[in-house]
C-alpha cells in the first residue's frame, strides 16, 4: 500500500507517483489530503466518481477542490471551483456524474473528439443566489491515456430550490436527472434545459429517481417505499411494484440495479435486502445479512466483464463502516473492506470492476483492487491426486462405498482395518504427457475437457462463456499495445461510417468505429476491406464494454479461421471458396448441380456466410452455440459449417429457382435447428476425405503475441500499395478539381454578385426615381394647401382684428365707467366726510357752549359764595 499526501500540490499541477502492488486487504493506494499551513490540516474528501473507462475517477473536498485521478497514466490533476467560476463564492461539491457523449456534445465540445461531461452540483451557494444549481464542466476524454481538463463552464442550471443529493445520466448521455427531496428534474443535455420536473406532496418525499441502465426506462421511488417505472419520452406510467410482505417490511433507503437492468436491489434501516424482478414486477428473493448489521447505508453491484450485465455480487455498506460483497445467487459472504477501526463513509466501484474508491470516515480515500480481494476466490482447485488400488480380498459393504464431499474435497471411502492397499506405479506415457501440455489452456482449463462439455451440452454455460473463450482463443490482453492503436485516433476510411451502417445505438457505433479503425492501424489491408464491420459487428456488439478483448477475439478470428481470405484482394477468397465447393461436391453433388444449373457460384452461397460470420442468418443464442464449436476446433471448422448449412437447408434450397430467392435466403434469417447443423458439422469433419479436407490446407491455431501483436502481411502487397496509390492519385486529382471548381464557383459568384448589384442599382436608381416624381407631387400639393392655408389665416387674422377692435372698444367704454363710478364714489365719499365733519364741529361747539353756561354758572355760584361771606363778616 501507498499513502499519498496531497498537501503541498498546486492547484492544476500534475502529480506522479510509481505504482505499487496491493495489499492483502486490496488497498493499492490511500490519499489523504492535508494543507500546507504550518498546523496542517486534514481536508475531508466528500465525494467520488470514476468515469466510464474506470481508468480515471474524480473526488472532491469540502473546499470546492477537485482532483482527477488518472490510474492509466498514474498521476494526478487538480482545480478549484473557483478556476472557472470567479464570481463564485467558495463551495462544496455533493455529487459527481459522469455522463456518456452525444451528438450535441460533440459538435460543442471541439477542442477534444470524444468527451464526456461532468455534472457537479453546489450543495451549499452564496446568500445571493437563489436556487441550488447544476454546473456542467469539461472532463477528461474516455479514449486517451493522458487526461486533459479544460475547467471550462459549459452550462450552469437553476430550477432545484434544495440541494440534489442525486444525479443520473441516461446511456445515450442525452439526458440527466437531478434528485433533491422535494421534486425531480429531467434534463436535457444536449440544450442544458429542463424538460419536465416531477412535484410531489410534501407529506410524501422522494428517495430516488433514476435511469434503468440499457433502456428508456425511468424509475422512481419515494419515501413511502412506492416504486414506478415511467417511460422517458412520454413520460407514461408503465407499471408499479406491489408493495412487500408486510413480515420484511422495511423503508427503502438505498436502491442498486444490475447492469441489465433486469433485477433492483433496495435496503433501508435493517439487515434484510429485498431483491425484485422488474421483469416479472415481483419481490422474488430476501436476504437477511449478518446481525451485527442493522442498517445499510448504500447498495451496489460489482460488474464482471464476463456475466453480460447479469451482476451476480453485490456491495453492501451497513452503518458500522464495512462493506461486504455477497453473491446474491448462493447468499455467500465472499469478501469485505473496512473496519471498525477505519470505517467506510461511501464507496463507487469502476464501471468494469476492477477499483473500488472509497472515502473513509477520516476523510481519506482509499482506493482497492478488486482483483486483490477476489484473488483467494479465483484460485482454480488443487489437483486430485487419484490413486490405482487393488481391490481388496475382503468384499466390500454398502456403507464403504459413500463418499463424503467436504469444502470442494472429496475423501476416499472408509477401508475395512484388515485389508492392505497394494499400489501400482504407472510408466510414464510421454506422447500422453504432449498432448496433454498441448491441449492444457490458461487458467487452468483443458481444451479436450472443454470439447467433452460441449459435445455433452450443445454449448458453453452463460455464466463463464466469456472466460472459455479468452482462455481457448489464449488472449494476450496487450494493454499497451491496444492504447498505442487507439491513440492514432479514427482511421480516415471510418470517419463517415455511420453512413453507411446507420446504428441507432451511438456508444455501439462509436465503439465498432474504434475498433475497425484500432484494426486498420494495426494492417492496412482492413482499411479497403469492404466487409470488415460485418464481420466485427455481431463481435463488437457482444464485447462493446471490453474494447481490448473485442480487438483481440476479432484479430485472433482473422488470423486463424480467416487464413487465405486475402489472397485475391480485392476479390472473394477463390480458394477458400474452392476448398468448400469440392467438400459440398464429395457430400451432396444433387444440391451442387442444382446451384450449377441455376448459375449459382459459391460466392453467392457460402461467401455471404463467411463476410457476416453466420450474424445474419442466426439468431443471438443460435449464433453463440455455433461459436462455442468454431473457438474449439480447427479453423476448418467454419468452413465446413458453410457447407453443413447448406446441406441442412436443401429442401428449400431445391425449391428456389431465382437468384433473387438465393440471395434472400442467405442474407435472412431462416427455420432451420443449429443443433442439426452443428450435428453434420461434426460428421463432415469425420467423413470428408483428407485430400479434399480443409484441415489439410489451414494451418493449425496460433494465439496471438504477447507484449506486442504480431504483423499482419497475408495479402498482395503490390495490389494494397497499388490500390492506396490509386487513391491517393484519385484523392489529389479530386482535390485538384475541388480547387478548380472552387476556383470557378467564385468567379460566377463574382459575376452574380456583379450582377445582383447591377440589377441592384439600376432598381434603385428607378425607385429614386419614382420617389423624386412622388415627392414633387407631394410638394405641389403642399404647395396648394398652404396657399389656402394662408388664405383661411388672413381671413381668420381680420376677423381677429375687428374682434379685437370690439373688444378694446368694450374694454375703453368699461374702464371710462369705472372710472364715473369712481368718481361718483370719491364725491360721495367727500360728501359724507364733509357732513361728519359739519356733525363734529356742531357738537363740539355745543359742548363748548355748555362748558361755557356752566363755568358760568359756577361762577355765580362762586359769586354768591363769596357776596354771602362777605356779608358775614359784615
Amino acid at each position: 500500500m501507498q499513502s499519498t499526501d496531497l498537501g503541498n500540490k498546486e492547484s492544476g499541477k500534475i502529480w506522479h507517483r510509481k505504482p505499487s502492488p496491493a495489499t492483502r486487504d486490496g488497498i493499492i493506494v490511500n490519499i489523504i489530503h492535508n494543507t500546507s499551513d504550518y498546523h496542517p490540516k486534514v481536508l475531508r474528501f466528500l465525494n467520488v466518481a470514476f468515469d466510464g473507462t474506470g481508468d480515471c475517477l474524480i473526488a472532491g473536498d469540502h473546499q470546492g477542490n477537485i482532483y482527477v485521478f488518472d490510474l492509466y497514466g498514474n498521476r494526478i490533476m487538480n482545480f478549484n471551483i473557483e478556476d472557472s467560476l470567479h464570481f463564485i463564492c467558495l463551495s462544496t461539491v455533493t455529487y459527481f456524474a459522469y455522463s456518456p457523449p452525444s451528438v450535441a456534445n460533440l459538435y460543442q465540445f471541439p477542442c477534444l473528439l470524444s468527451l464526456d461531461s461532468i455534472l457537479t452540483l453546489t450543495a451549499r451557494p452564496p446568500d445571493s443566489w437563489e436556487n441550488r444549481h447544476l454546473q456542467a464542466f469539461l472532463s477528461p476524454s474516455a479514449l486517451q491515456p493522458q487526461v486533459y481538463f479544460t475547467k471550462e463552464l459549459v452550462s450552469w442550471m437553476r430550477g432545484h430550490e434544495s440541494s440534489v443529493f442525486s444525479i443520473s445520466v441516461h446511456a445515450s448521455g442525452k439526458y440527466a436527472i437531478t434528485t433533491s427531496s422535494d421534486t425531480a428534474q429531467l434534463w436535457d443535455l444536449d440544450t442544458f434545459q429542463r424538460k419536465r420536473k416531477l412535484n410531489i406532496r410534501q407529506s410524501v418525499g422522494i428517495q430516488k429517481v433514476f435511469f434503468l441502465p440499457l433502456s428508456n426506462t425511468i424509475l422512481s421511488c419515494f419515501k413511502d417505499n412506492s416504486i414506478f417505472a415511467w417511460e422517458c419520452d412520454t413520460l407514461f406510467c408503465k407499471y408499479q411494484l406491489p408493495a412487500p410482505p408486510e413480515s420484511s417490511s422495511i423503508l427503502y433507503k438505498v436502491f442498486a440495479v444490475t447492469r441489465d437492468g433486469r433485477i433492483l436491489a433496495a435496503g433501508g434501516k435493517s439487515n434484510h435486502l429485498h431483491l425484485w424482478c422488474l421483469e416479472a414486477r415481483q419481490l422474488f428473493r430476501i436476504i437477511q445479512m449478518p446481525t451485527k448489521v442493522r442498517a445499510i447505508r448504500h447498495l451496489e453491484f460489482l460488474p464482471d466483464s464476463f456475466d453480460a450485465g447479469s451482476n451476480q455480487v453485490l456491495g453492501v455498506l451497513s452503518q458500522d463502516g464495512i462493506m461486504r460483497f455477497i453473491n446474491i445467487q448462493t447468499c455467500k459472504l465472499l469478501f469485505e473492506i473496512g473496519s471498525l477501526d477505519e470505517g467506510i463513509s461511501s464507496s463507487v466501484i469502476s464501471p468494469h470492476g476492477r477499483y473500488i474508491a472509497c472515502i473513509m470516515e477520516n476523510g481519506s480515500l482509499n482506493i482497492y483492487s478488486v482483483q486483490a480481494l477476489t484473488q483467494e476466490i479465483n484460485k482454480p482447485p488443487l489437483p486430485l491426486v487419484k490413486v490405482i488400488e487393488d481391490l481388496p480380498k475382503k468384499k466390500l459393504s454398502s456403507s464403504d462405498l459413500k463418499m463424503k464431499v467436504t469444502s470442494g474435497r472429496v475423501q476416499q471411502p472408509a477401508k475395512p482395518r484388515g485389508s492392505k492397499i497394494q499400489t501400482r506405479i504407472l510408466k510414464q506415457d510421454l506422447t500422453g504427457d504432449f498432448e496433454s501440455k498441448k491441449n492444457e489452456l490458461p487458467d487452468g482449463l483443458n481444451k479436450k475437457r472443454l470439447q467433452i462439455l460441449l459435445k455433452g451440452y450443445g454449448e458453453y454455460p452463460t455464466k463463464y462463456r466469456m472466460f472459455i473463450w479468452r482462455s481457448l482463443l489464449q488472449l494476450p490482453e496487450n494493454h499497451t499495445a491496444f492504447s498505442s492503436l487507439i491513440d492514432k485516433g479514427t482511421h480516415v476510411t471510418f470517419l463517415n461510417l455511420q453512413k453507411k451502417y446507420p446504428i441507432k445505438s451511438r456508444k455501439l457505433l462509436r465503439v465498432l468505429q474504434r475498433t475497425l479503425s484500432a484494426l486498420a492501424h494495426w494492417s492496412v489491408i482492413f482499411s479497403d476491406t469492404p466487409y470488415l464491420p460485418l464481420l466485427a459487428f455481431p463481435f463488437v456488439k457482444l464485447f462493446q464494454n471490453n474494447q481490448l478483448i473485442c480487438f483481440e477475439v476479432i484479430a485472433t478470428l482473422i488470423i486463424n479461421w480467416c487464413q487465405h481470405w486475402f489472397e485475391y484482394f480485392p476479390n472473394p477468397p477463390i480458394n477458400i471458396l474452392s476448398m468448400i465447393e469440392n467438400v459440398l461436391a464429395f457430400h451432396d453433388k444433387g444440391l451442387l448441380q442444382h446451384f450449377i444449373d441455376h448459375d449459382i457460384t459459391s460466392q453467392l452461397y457460402a461467401w455471404p456466410l463467411l463476410e457476416t460470420v453466420f450474424s445474419e442468418v442466426l439468431t443471438r443464442e443460435e449464433w453463440l452455440k455455433l461459436f462455442d464449436n468454431i473457438f474449439s476446433n480447427h479453423p476448418s471448422f467454419l468452413l465446413m459449417t458453410v457447407v453443413a448449412y447448406n446441406i441442412c437447408s436443401r429442401v428449400p434450397l431445391l425449391n428456389c429457382n431465382l437468384k433473387d430467392d438465393f440471395e434472400f435466403f442467405f442474407h435472412h434469417r431462416n427455420n432451420l435447428d443449429i443443433n442439426v447443423v452443428i450435428r453434420q458439422v461434426y460428421h463432415l469433419m469425420e467423413t470428408t476425405p483428407t485430400d479434399i479436407h480443409p484441415d489439410s490446407m489451414l494451418n493449425v491455431f496460433v494465439a496471438l503475441t504477447k507484449g506486442q501483436y504480431p504483423v499482419f502481411n497475408q495479402y498482395p502487397k503490390f495490389i494494397v500499395d497499388y490500390q492506396t496509390q490509386e487513391r491517393e492519385r484519385i484523392r489529389n486529382d479530386e482535390l485538384d478539381y475541388l480547387r478548380e471548381r472552387q476556383t470557378v464557383e467564385d468567379m460566377q459568384a463574382e459575376v452574380d454578385q456583379q450582377r445582383v448589384e447591377d440589377e441592384a442599382w439600376y432598381q434603385k436608381q428607378e425607385l429614386l426615381r419614382k420617389a423624386e416624381e412622388t415627392r414633387r407631387e407631394m410638394l405641389l400639393q403642399e404647395e396648394e394647401k398652404i396657399i389656402q392655408q394662408r388664405q383661411r389665416l388672413a381671413a381668420v387674422k381680420r376677423e381677429l382684428q375687428v374682434k379685437e377692435m370690439h373688444l378694446q372698444d368694450a374694454a375703453r367704454r368699461r374702464f371710462l365707467k369705472l372710472q364715473q363710478d369712481q368718481q361718483e364714489m370719491e364725491l360721495r365719499r367727500l360728501d359724507d366726510e364733509i357732513g361728519r365733519k359739519v356733525y363734529m364741529r356742531d357738537r363740539e361747539i355745543a359742548a363748548t357752549a355748555r362748558d361755557l353756561e356752566m363755568r358760568q354758572l359756577e361762577l355765580e355760584s362762586q359769586k354768591r359764595l363769596y357776596e354771602k361771606a362777605a356779608g358775614c363778616q359784615d
